[in-house]
């Protein structure tokens, strides 16, 4: 297995383990920041990570450098009305 395929994977299992804990803290306290927390955090590692690969064969590098981005940036959004209503 190629080393970028192994930090692919542990990166994407940090990511969901963080995605696991904000959607189980959500679910315990029904704290809309909280669920906010876990679509924001999905969106960062979604973007980073999946939504690349996934469109790589139908998009040149720019375009799906600039989807992968924008996911991100929209993660970060998320995250900023999380914090900001909690």
């Amino acid at each position: 297995m190629e080393i970028d395929t192994i930090i692919l994977l542990i990166h994407l299992a940090v990511g969901f383990f963080l995605v696991f804990l904000a959607a189980k803290a959500f679910k315990k306290t029904r704290y809309p920041p909280m669920g906010l927390l876990a679509i924001g955090f999905s969106m960062i590692v979604l973007g980073d990570t999946v939504v690349g690969d996934a469109i790589s064969g139908i998009a040149s590098e720019g375009v799906k450098d600039v989807v992968e981005e924008l996911i991100e940036i929209s993660g970060f959004v998320v995250l900023i009305l999380a914090v900001k209503k909690s």
